[in-house]
């Protein structure tokens, strides 16, 4: 927030408004009140300073989507420490690594998560104190431990912050580490700020989520939405119809989704679109990974021009918004910068001029280091002190950008570059495609040559004419050194539930096989 405006935190709406839900489980209803969370929140960070830690040290938090997330999320910020949520989806000595790596000193599970990681966490140097959400077999129960401390304002409370780890997309998952500001609780909150600006939020607005909180957009979100004074919605897990019902039972005004549940959405048979009342939108905000025009045209023709894109990164060094209309009139836009500077750079560290392809830094923005890791930190700063996460995009004149890719996942086949997702964005709209991953493959002639593994819609079969098919489909509408000499078919890819194609997996898959 800026200097001029109060400080804001979910204490502040629990004086005002203590009755108001503060978060709702869409499928249950379940609630929690702004007096509840802030009470909640309170009791967690005494726990927490009794427990022995200090402002800048750590928790981590393995938890499916239920409603104590955003509480334990303020407990944490409450106390002035880091707190990380672990993805569900890693191995458990992937798990382990992260609870290392951010030296956490307290484990918070439930019994969904705790049977995959508990033993590679005990197994660890230092494991952490572990205390579990629900009973769990030799493992603390959090209640209990909750239950000796009252729900009274913590004295002197400063901001704490997230650690988010990225998901590993070229390796290990990197720690992006954040400095505290050591200003009191409620200060800061930039996110909050953005909401407001860019999206008309307020404390009248509700906001749906379905995806998971351990992720940068749902965390971030849900908590400026408590930081606002609004209602968070949040599903245990995405399902199509179960996100309209949402939308409908709560009249929800803000949404955030990703490009993969578009197009699930866009599946649904029309009566079904049509059984939900959807007109209390006002804003629905994609991100997480690049969304293909035709299935953002399509989604505007259903739901109006409420969409907005968001793009930003793990590491937050910038972000850019642009709206429906700006979309409609500027395909691919992912739009103007709302935070830092844009800045596109060829290999020789220059500027380029507008309409030509680099890496993507952002000026002026907020500052990160990867935890324990100097070399990759410098090596995300230019001597300018720009800062970028290895994106690949251009900048028209107006100052609009369009990604078109990224760096690590550049084929280079016969000495031309190509950029992968330009042709998935072909593929992914043919109708017989329900998900597509280009990747570059090793070729004895051409050094790499271009794979599309594709997953097929409900129903459909692969066949060697349907590889006919969707060869031809490409090369109606790309140059042929874009279009895919081989085409595999997979049941499904390794896709975060944020969206985010996990490509490392599949080169790694096709390394091995094709050794």
């Amino acid at each position: 927030m800026s200097d001029k405006q109060p400080q804001l935190y979910p204490g502040v709406h629990a004086m005002r408004t203590p009755e108001k839900p503060a978060v709702i489980m869409a499928e249950t209803g379940a609630t929690l009140t702004y007096a509840a969370l802030d009470t909640y929140a309170n009791r967690l960070g005494r726990l927490y300073q009794w427990l022995g830690l200090k402002p800048g040290d750590h928790v981590a938090y393995c938890l499916e989507n239920r409603l104590e997330c955003p509480a334990v999320q303020w407990g944490a910020h409450y106390a002035g420490l880091y707190y990380t949520f672990i993805s569900t989806r890693l191995t458990a000595l992937e798990a382990a690594y992260i609870v290392a790596d951010c030296e956490a000193q307290v484990l918070l599970v439930s019994a969904k998560t705790a049977p995959a990681i508990l033993d590679a966490v005990r197994a660890l140097p230092r494991p952490p104190q572990i205390y579990s959400l629900d009973p769990v077999p030799g493992v603390k129960l959090f209640d209990d431990a909750l239950s000796a401390f009252d729900g009274s304002p913590i004295r002197n409370a400063v901001e704490g912050s997230e650690m988010l780890y990225s998901s590993g997309t070229t390796g290990r998952p990197k720690g992006v580490k954040p400095n505290l500001t050591g200003l009191p609780l409620g200060s800061t909150a930039v996110i909050a700020g953005l909401m407001q600006r860019g999206f008309g939020v307020n404390e009248e607005s509700v906001y749906f989520s379905s995806s998971p909180y351990y992720h940068a957009a749902p965390m971030k979100w849900g908590q400026g939405m408590t930081i606002l004074g609004g209602i968070l919605v949040l599903a245990e897990k995405f399902d199509s119809e179960n996100a309209l019902k949402a939308i409908e039972r709560y009249l929800v005004t803000h949404s955030q989704w990703v490009p993969t549940m578009f197009h699930r959405l866009l599946a649904l048979p029309q009566e079904v679109r049509e059984r939900y009342d959807l007109s209390s939108q006002k804003v629905a905000v994609h991100a997480g990974a690049p969304c293909p025009v035709p299935t953002k045209q399509a989604m505007i023709e259903w739901w109006g021009p409420i969409l907005a894109e968001f793009y930003s990164c793990t590491e937050s060094i910038g972000s850019t918004m642009v709206d429906s209309k700006t979309a409609l009139a500027r395909p691919g836009t992912v739009g103007r910068a709302i935070l830092g500077e844009l800045h596109i750079v060829g290999e020789d560290g220059q500027e380029l001029p507008v309409g030509q392809d680099g890496l993507v830094y952002f000026a002026n923005g907020p500052r990160f280091s990867y935890h324990k890791d100097p070399e990759k930190t410098a090596e995300a700063y230019n001597a300018a002190g720009w800062a970028t996460v290895g994106d690949i995009g251009h900048v028209d004149a107006d100052g609009f950008l369009y990604l078109t890719d990224r760096k690590n996942n550049m084929i280079i086949s016969g000495g031309v570059n190509v950029y992968p997702q330009e042709t998935e964005n072909v593929l992914i709209t043919h109708p017989k495609v329900f998900d597509v991953a280009v990747i570059g493959t090793p070729h004895r002639d051409f050094g790499e040559e271009v794979r599309a593994v594709v997953q097929l819609e409900s129903g459909v079969e692969p066949s060697p004419t349907l590889v006919d098919e969707l060869i031809a489909y490409c090369r109606e509408r790309l140059s042929p050194i874009k279009c895919p000499r081989v085409i595999d078919f997979a049941e499904s890819l390794p896709r975060e539930p944020n969206g985010k194609l996990l490509k490392r997996l599949l080169r790694d898959e096709y390394r091995a096989r094709l050794a």
